[in-house]
Protein backbone atom coordinates (compact mmCIF):
# COMPACT_ATOMS: atom_id res chain seq x y z
CA UNK A 1 0.00 0.00 0.00
CA UNK A 2 1.37 3.41 -0.97
CA UNK A 3 0.55 6.75 0.53
CA UNK A 4 -0.13 10.13 -1.00
CA UNK A 5 3.15 11.76 -1.97
CA UNK A 6 5.13 8.50 -2.18
CA UNK A 7 7.53 7.92 -5.06
CA UNK A 8 5.96 6.90 -8.35
CA UNK A 9 7.42 4.11 -10.48
CA UNK A 10 9.06 6.63 -12.83
CA UNK A 11 10.58 8.60 -9.93
CA UNK A 12 11.86 5.43 -8.27
CA UNK A 13 13.50 4.23 -11.48
CA UNK A 14 15.47 7.51 -11.57
CA UNK A 15 16.48 7.40 -7.91
CA UNK A 16 17.22 3.71 -7.40
CA UNK A 17 20.56 3.62 -9.30
CA UNK A 18 21.80 6.65 -7.34
CA UNK A 19 21.18 5.24 -3.85
CA UNK A 20 23.82 3.25 -1.92
CA UNK A 21 23.42 -0.53 -2.05
CA UNK A 22 24.27 -1.27 1.58
CA UNK A 23 25.80 -0.07 4.81
CA UNK A 24 29.07 -2.05 4.69
CA UNK A 25 27.96 -3.99 7.75
CA UNK A 26 26.56 -7.45 8.41
CA UNK A 27 22.95 -8.14 7.44
CA UNK A 28 20.71 -6.51 4.85
CA UNK A 29 19.17 -3.09 4.88
CA UNK A 30 15.44 -2.70 4.70
CA UNK A 31 14.01 -1.92 1.29
CA UNK A 32 15.25 1.50 0.18
CA UNK A 33 11.97 2.51 -1.45
CA UNK A 34 9.93 1.84 1.67
CA UNK A 35 12.31 3.79 3.88
CA UNK A 36 12.68 6.71 1.45
CA UNK A 37 8.88 6.95 1.19
CA UNK A 38 8.78 7.14 5.00
CA UNK A 39 11.29 9.99 4.93
CA UNK A 40 9.25 11.79 2.27
CA UNK A 41 6.09 11.37 4.35
CA UNK A 42 7.76 12.98 7.33
CA UNK A 43 9.26 15.82 5.24
CA UNK A 44 5.90 16.53 3.62
CA UNK A 45 3.71 16.37 6.74
CA UNK A 46 6.11 17.36 9.53
CA UNK A 47 4.83 14.47 11.67
CA UNK A 48 6.96 13.29 14.58
CA UNK A 49 9.19 10.36 13.71
CA UNK A 50 7.45 8.15 16.27
CA UNK A 51 4.10 8.79 14.56
CA UNK A 52 5.08 7.50 11.11
CA UNK A 53 2.46 5.13 9.66
CA UNK A 54 3.22 1.43 10.08
CA UNK A 55 3.42 0.89 6.31
CA UNK A 56 6.89 2.50 6.34
CA UNK A 57 8.31 0.08 8.90
CA UNK A 58 9.95 0.89 12.24
CA UNK A 59 10.20 4.64 12.73
CA UNK A 60 13.71 4.41 14.16
CA UNK A 61 14.94 2.68 11.00
CA UNK A 62 13.54 5.51 8.87
CA UNK A 63 15.01 8.18 11.14
CA UNK A 64 18.46 6.57 11.31
CA UNK A 65 18.58 6.21 7.51
CA UNK A 66 17.70 9.90 7.14
CA UNK A 67 20.26 10.91 9.76
CA UNK A 68 23.06 8.90 8.17
CA UNK A 69 22.27 10.13 4.66
CA UNK A 70 22.24 13.71 5.97
CA UNK A 71 25.55 13.23 7.76
CA UNK A 72 27.60 11.58 5.02
CA UNK A 73 26.36 13.79 2.16
CA UNK A 74 24.18 11.18 0.41
CA UNK A 75 21.25 13.57 -0.02
CA UNK A 76 23.55 16.28 -1.37
CA UNK A 77 25.08 13.91 -3.92
CA UNK A 78 21.63 12.66 -4.89
CA UNK A 79 20.48 16.24 -5.58
CA UNK A 80 23.57 16.89 -7.71
CA UNK A 81 22.98 13.74 -9.77
CA UNK A 82 19.35 14.68 -10.43
CA UNK A 83 20.55 18.15 -11.47
CA UNK A 84 23.14 16.54 -13.75
CA UNK A 85 20.43 14.52 -15.50
CA UNK A 86 18.38 17.68 -16.05
CA UNK A 87 21.41 19.60 -17.32
CA UNK A 88 22.31 16.83 -19.78
CA UNK A 89 18.78 17.08 -21.19
CA UNK A 90 19.04 20.89 -21.45
CA UNK A 91 16.48 21.32 -18.69
CA UNK A 92 18.27 23.94 -16.54
CA UNK A 93 17.74 27.66 -17.04
CA UNK A 94 21.09 29.11 -15.98
CA UNK A 95 19.74 32.63 -15.35
CA UNK A 96 19.87 32.29 -11.56
CA UNK A 97 18.45 34.25 -8.67
CA UNK A 98 19.74 34.35 -5.09
CA UNK A 99 17.81 35.06 -1.90
CA UNK A 100 17.17 33.77 1.61
CA UNK A 101 14.23 32.95 3.84
CA UNK A 102 13.83 32.76 7.61
CA UNK A 103 12.43 29.56 9.12
CA UNK A 104 10.81 29.59 12.53
CA UNK A 105 12.32 26.97 14.82
CA UNK A 106 9.89 24.83 16.80
CA UNK A 107 10.53 24.39 20.51
CA UNK A 108 11.59 20.81 19.74
CA UNK A 109 14.51 22.16 17.70
CA UNK A 110 16.16 23.49 20.85
CA UNK A 111 18.00 21.46 23.43
CA UNK A 112 20.74 19.80 21.37
CA UNK A 113 23.78 18.82 23.39
CA UNK A 114 26.08 21.77 23.89
CA UNK A 115 29.30 19.76 24.15
CA UNK A 116 31.39 20.03 20.96
CA UNK A 117 31.32 16.95 18.75
CA UNK A 118 34.55 14.96 18.19
CA UNK A 119 35.03 16.61 14.79
CA UNK A 120 34.66 20.10 16.25
CA UNK A 121 37.05 19.34 19.09
CA UNK A 122 39.81 18.66 16.57
CA UNK A 123 39.69 22.23 15.33
CA UNK A 124 36.93 22.00 12.72
CA UNK A 125 34.84 25.14 12.35
CA UNK A 126 31.20 24.99 13.38
CA UNK A 127 29.96 25.82 9.89
CA UNK A 128 32.18 23.36 7.99
CA UNK A 129 30.53 20.91 5.64
CA UNK A 130 29.85 17.40 6.98
CA UNK A 131 32.63 14.86 6.73
CA UNK A 132 32.32 12.47 3.79
CA UNK A 133 32.43 8.89 5.08
CA UNK A 134 31.16 5.47 4.08
CA UNK A 135 27.41 5.06 4.03
CA UNK A 136 27.19 2.80 7.06
CA UNK A 137 29.58 4.59 9.39
CA UNK A 138 28.36 6.61 12.33
CA UNK A 139 29.10 10.22 11.45
CA UNK A 140 28.80 13.31 13.62
CA UNK A 141 29.49 16.36 11.47
CA UNK A 142 30.98 19.55 12.91
CA UNK A 143 28.48 21.43 15.05
CA UNK A 144 27.39 21.63 18.65
CA UNK A 145 28.63 24.16 21.12
CA UNK A 146 25.21 25.77 21.57
CA UNK A 147 22.59 27.27 19.29
CA UNK A 148 25.09 29.09 17.08
CA UNK A 149 26.73 25.85 16.07
CA UNK A 150 23.34 24.43 15.09
CA UNK A 151 22.29 27.38 12.86
CA UNK A 152 19.82 28.73 15.40
CA UNK A 153 19.65 32.43 16.19
CA UNK A 154 17.44 35.37 17.06
CA UNK A 155 15.70 37.57 14.52
CA UNK A 156 12.41 39.44 14.24
CA UNK A 157 10.66 36.10 13.92
CA UNK A 158 12.08 34.86 17.20
CA UNK A 159 14.17 31.68 17.31
CA UNK A 160 14.96 31.12 13.64
CA UNK A 161 17.18 29.49 11.05
CA UNK A 162 17.89 31.14 7.71
CA UNK A 163 18.10 29.22 4.42
CA UNK A 164 20.28 30.89 1.79
CA UNK A 165 19.77 29.52 -1.71
CA UNK A 166 20.15 29.99 -5.44
CA UNK A 167 17.43 28.92 -7.88
CA UNK A 168 17.38 28.42 -11.62
CA UNK A 169 14.88 30.05 -13.98
CA UNK A 170 12.42 27.21 -13.43
CA UNK A 171 12.10 27.72 -9.67
CA UNK A 172 14.32 24.84 -8.56
CA UNK A 173 17.08 24.99 -5.95
CA UNK A 174 20.64 24.72 -7.26
CA UNK A 175 22.51 25.33 -3.99
CA UNK A 176 21.66 26.07 -0.38
CA UNK A 177 23.17 26.51 3.07
CA UNK A 178 22.00 27.26 6.60
CA UNK A 179 22.92 30.01 9.05
CA UNK A 180 21.50 31.46 12.22
CA UNK A 181 18.44 33.64 11.65
CA UNK A 182 20.19 36.97 12.30
CA UNK A 183 22.95 36.52 9.70
CA UNK A 184 22.89 39.15 6.92
CA UNK A 185 22.11 37.93 3.40
CA UNK A 186 25.09 39.62 1.76
CA UNK A 187 27.60 37.74 3.94
CA UNK A 188 26.48 34.40 2.47
CA UNK A 189 26.34 35.35 -1.22
CA UNK A 190 29.75 33.95 -2.10
CA UNK A 191 29.29 30.66 -0.17
CA UNK A 192 25.96 30.09 -1.95
CA UNK A 193 27.56 30.70 -5.34
CA UNK A 194 30.53 28.46 -4.52
CA UNK A 195 28.14 25.59 -3.74
CA UNK A 196 26.73 25.56 -7.28
CA UNK A 197 28.21 22.39 -8.71
CA UNK A 198 26.32 20.41 -11.36
CA UNK A 199 28.30 17.33 -12.50
CA UNK A 200 28.52 16.14 -16.10
CA UNK A 201 27.11 12.72 -16.93
CA UNK A 202 30.08 12.17 -19.21
CA UNK A 203 33.66 13.43 -18.98
CA UNK A 204 34.28 17.03 -18.04
CA UNK A 205 34.33 19.30 -15.05
CA UNK A 206 31.13 20.11 -13.15
CA UNK A 207 29.44 23.33 -14.20
CA UNK A 208 29.80 26.02 -11.57
CA UNK A 209 29.22 29.27 -13.52
CA UNK A 210 25.72 30.51 -14.40
CA UNK A 211 24.86 32.73 -17.36
CA UNK A 212 23.60 35.52 -15.11
CA UNK A 213 22.59 36.23 -11.51
CA UNK A 214 19.93 38.52 -10.08
CA UNK A 215 19.47 39.52 -6.44
CA UNK A 216 17.70 42.19 -4.41
CA UNK A 217 19.14 45.25 -2.68
CA UNK A 218 20.34 43.22 0.31
CA UNK A 219 23.23 42.04 -1.90
CA UNK A 220 24.16 45.49 -3.20
CA UNK A 221 27.76 46.07 -2.12
CA UNK A 222 31.17 46.39 -3.72
CA UNK A 223 32.39 42.99 -2.59
CA UNK A 224 29.50 41.14 -4.26
CA UNK A 225 29.84 43.07 -7.53
CA UNK A 226 33.61 42.62 -7.52
CA UNK A 227 33.21 38.87 -6.99
CA UNK A 228 30.77 38.57 -9.92
CA UNK A 229 32.98 40.64 -12.22
CA UNK A 230 36.00 38.53 -11.33
CA UNK A 231 34.12 35.38 -12.35
CA UNK A 232 32.73 37.01 -15.50
CA UNK A 233 29.08 36.60 -14.45
CA UNK A 234 26.52 39.13 -15.67
CA UNK A 235 24.38 40.36 -12.81
CA UNK A 236 21.36 42.51 -12.01
CA UNK A 237 21.40 43.96 -8.49
CA UNK A 238 19.59 47.25 -7.78
CA UNK A 239 21.58 49.96 -6.03
CA UNK A 240 20.52 51.05 -2.56
CA UNK A 241 19.24 54.61 -2.29
CA UNK A 242 21.89 55.67 0.25
CA UNK A 243 24.63 54.20 -1.96
CA UNK A 244 23.31 56.19 -4.91
CA UNK A 245 23.26 59.41 -2.86
CA UNK A 246 26.83 58.87 -1.65
CA UNK A 247 28.02 58.12 -5.17
CA UNK A 248 26.48 61.33 -6.54
CA UNK A 249 27.82 63.36 -3.63
CA UNK A 250 31.38 62.22 -4.36
CA UNK A 251 31.11 63.38 -7.96
CA UNK A 252 33.61 61.88 -10.38
CA UNK A 253 35.28 60.01 -7.53
CA UNK A 254 32.06 58.13 -6.93
CA UNK A 255 32.29 56.34 -10.27
CA UNK A 256 29.56 55.37 -12.68
CA UNK A 257 26.24 53.86 -11.54
CA UNK A 258 26.05 50.06 -11.85
CA UNK A 259 24.13 48.72 -14.82
CA UNK A 260 20.57 47.60 -14.19
CA UNK A 261 18.28 45.64 -16.56
CA UNK A 262 14.67 46.13 -15.45
CA UNK A 263 13.34 43.36 -17.69
CA UNK A 264 15.84 40.83 -16.37
CA UNK A 265 15.12 41.86 -12.80
CA UNK A 266 11.44 41.06 -13.27
CA UNK A 267 12.43 37.39 -13.43
CA UNK A 268 13.85 37.47 -9.90
CA UNK A 269 10.50 36.17 -8.66
CA UNK A 270 11.72 32.68 -9.59
CA UNK A 271 13.70 32.40 -6.36
CA UNK A 272 10.66 33.52 -4.36
CA UNK A 273 8.59 30.83 -6.04
CA UNK A 274 11.32 28.27 -5.34
CA UNK A 275 11.14 29.21 -1.65
CA UNK A 276 7.35 28.80 -1.73
CA UNK A 277 7.76 25.32 -3.20
CA UNK A 278 10.17 24.37 -0.43
CA UNK A 279 7.81 25.67 2.24
CA UNK A 280 5.01 23.45 0.96
CA UNK A 281 6.91 20.76 2.88
CA UNK A 282 5.98 21.25 6.52
CA UNK A 283 9.20 19.86 7.95
CA UNK A 284 10.96 22.61 5.94
CA UNK A 285 8.61 25.52 6.68
CA UNK A 286 9.03 24.85 10.42
CA UNK A 287 12.28 23.46 11.76
CA UNK A 288 11.76 20.51 14.11
CA UNK A 289 15.26 18.98 13.82
CA UNK A 290 17.70 19.71 16.62
CA UNK A 291 20.84 19.21 14.54
CA UNK A 292 21.64 21.55 11.68
CA UNK A 293 22.99 18.80 9.44
CA UNK A 294 19.76 16.79 9.83
CA UNK A 295 17.64 19.83 8.97
CA UNK A 296 19.89 20.55 5.97
CA UNK A 297 19.23 16.96 4.85
CA UNK A 298 15.49 17.56 5.23
CA UNK A 299 15.64 20.66 3.02
CA UNK A 300 17.82 18.84 0.47
CA UNK A 301 15.33 15.94 0.25
CA UNK A 302 12.52 18.42 -0.45
CA UNK A 303 14.62 20.15 -3.13
CA UNK A 304 15.41 16.80 -4.77
CA UNK A 305 11.74 15.81 -4.97
CA UNK A 306 10.89 19.19 -6.50
CA UNK A 307 13.49 18.52 -9.21
CA UNK A 308 12.03 15.07 -9.86
CA UNK A 309 8.48 16.38 -10.16
CA UNK A 310 9.13 19.54 -12.16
Amino acid sequence: MTGRGDLTEAEWRRLEPLLPTGNNRCGRWRDHRRVVNGILHRVRTGVQWRDLPDRYGPWKTVYERHRRCSADGTWERLLQQVQAQADAAGGIDWDLSVDSTSIRAHQHAAGARKAPTPAASKGAAANDTPERKAMGETVRPPGGGGAGGEALGRSRGGFTTKIHLSADGRCRVLSLLLTAGQRADCTQFEPVMERIRVPRLGPGRPRTTPDSVSADKAYSNRRTRRYLRRRGIRHVIPEKSDQAVNRVRRGRAGGRPPGFDKERYKKRNTVERAINKLKNYRAVSTRYDKRAYVYLGTVTVAATIIWLRT
